[in-house]
């Protein structure tokens, strides 16, 4: 089995399941290329509009049943009978089912984690979760419990491997990140809502020059910031009950009115709803082809990918890429692969916890089948989808996951995985990973555990297994 088909499964995608790295040995390049798809998630109900909609008529309902305790208090105390308390009580008798935003929540997260393990395509998963990271949201409070794991789905992969120009606008105006960062309430001073005290909001104007877009050092000022938030003043979601729509809006009543100036260049005045949409989006198209994002983004790409001391040169060769086709992520993602440099023997990548997660399932060839749980324990190791806490997401650097506590709550997870799965064959599971390649000293140290489940751990926790 060659190391260059070990290479393409395991560095750049998610490991290898049963038959996929002989399909790599021939032309383990080629392999990769084939697997630069959409990735198709498995189908749930749930998607931003209904999640909108049903959590909406939830926190009606949640009102009106405040209302009416209160109500119900109020008969108390002028003396209803203790006969109609208890047919009150009997009402809310029974298990209570779990409301809309966590049902969401763990459909969505159950549904993206099966696909990955289940898919022939692991590297359009792996390059979908750097984008996901890089346009982080966070679960905190019910809108965004329910609408965090939609971004990935909505706006990030079907503009998966065309231009990050298109991807960045799709991010912008999805109601997760409008939501998250607070854009939805950001109204321009000067615009009709504005002058009823109603302010600018600039979190995700400097998210997107920070983060998403020419980095922390890219050279844009404060100044660029509340332009670009004035840009994107307006843009908001709708209020089903208010709005009788779902989704994005535009509120021209909160945009900004004027000419803008960002980055030296002068954008003109919106003069109706239409060029007021379009004042932000231009501004965000240019933002997408500055030197300074396709530097940033290369880096963090082959930082994910390759190492945590990324190769000058490699990403030298993914610069030229994004310049030369305008962010075309496909072509940055070619470039990645046909590189010599991003083929080097050494394993120079800490998995994160998801990818131990994802991987292992892919070696067992087994779904996650109790989501609740395994996010309870992704918790635990530091890693729970869309829980990173800020805007800059989850570390991809090992210092991050490979701290003694770190490690411990890998080891207890990979135990009780382990455990978990007693009619798994760790000989295959060998094969499937690695053929005859994996080292002397952790063959001999699985092959003598005294149990099948303890080969299986030590296979899972094996240096081979834990590094890409």
């Amino acid at each position: 089995m060659s190391a260059a088909a070990i290479i393409a499964t395991n560095r750049f995608g998610l490991g290898a399941r049963p038959n996929e790295l002989s399909l790599a040995t021939n032309d383990p390049k080629a392999y990769l290329v084939k697997q630069l798809v959409i990735p198709e998630f498995e189908a749930t109900e749930f998607n931003s509009d209904e999640i909108i909609r049903q959590v909406s008529e939830f926190l009606r309902q949640e009102q009106l049943a405040k209302k009416n305790r209160q109500t119900e208090n109020m008969m108390s105390m002028q003396g209803q009978s203790n006969a109609n308390k208890a047919n009150n009580k009997k009402k809310f008798n029974g298990p209570k089912p779990l409301p809309p935003h966590k049902q969401a929540y763990y459909q969505l997260t159950a549904s993206a984690f099966n696909s990955a393990i289940n898919s022939p395509n692991s590297l359009s998963w792996r390059l979908l979760h750097f984008f996901s990271n890089h346009f982080s949201v966070t679960v905190s409070g019910r809108v965004m419990t329910a609408l965090a794991a939609t971004l990935e789905r909505e706006a990030i992969a079907p503009n998966l491997l065309g231009s990050f120009a298109d991807m960045l606008l799709a991010v912008t105006s999805h109601p997760a990140m409008i939501r998250y960062l607070n854009n939805e309430k950001s109204f321009g001073a000067n615009s009709p809502l504005g002058k009823r005290g109603k302010g600018l909001n600039e979190n995700l104007a400097r998210e997107i020059l920070e983060l998403h877009t020419l980095g922390v050092n890219g050279g844009y000022t404060q100044a660029d910031v509340i332009e670009l938030a004035n840009g994107i003043s307006g843009w908001s979601i709708a209020n089903p009950r208010k709005d009788n729509a779902t989704g994005f809006i535009y509120r021209v009543n909160g945009h900004e009115p004027g000419p803008r100036t960002l980055l030296g260049k002068q954008y003109p005045a919106a003069q109706d709803n239409a060029s007021g949409v379009k004042q932000g989006q231009v501004m965000l198209a240019d933002i997408a082809k500055q030197p300074q994002t396709a530097t940033h983004l290369c880096y963090k790409i082959v930082k994910y990918f390759i190492s945590d001391n990324p190769s000058e040169t490699l990403q030298t060769k993914l610069v030229e890429t994004w310049n030369s086709t305008n962010g075309n992520i496909k072509q940055v993602m070619l470039t990645l692969i046909n590189a010599d440099e991003s083929w080097q023997p050494e394993q120079l990548k800490f998995k994160t916890p998801v990818e131990h997660v994802i991987s292992s399932h892919r070696a067992v060839n087994k779904p996650v089948t109790n989501m609740q749980k395994l996010l309870k324990q992704l918790g635990e190791m530091g890693q729970q989808p869309f829980k990173a806490g800020s805007p800059e997401g989850f570390g991809d650097l090992e210092p991050d996951w490979n701290s003694a506590n770190a490690l411990m709550t890998k080891i207890n997870w990979t135990t009780q995985f382990a455990t978990s799965q007693r009619d798994s064959d760790t000989a295959q599971a060998i094969n499937t990973l690695y053929g005859n390649s994996l080292s002397e000293l952790s063959f001999n140290t699985i092959t003598r555990a005294e149990s099948r489940e303890q080969a299986l751990a030590l296979l899972l926790l094996s240096p081979e297994f834990l590094r890409r």
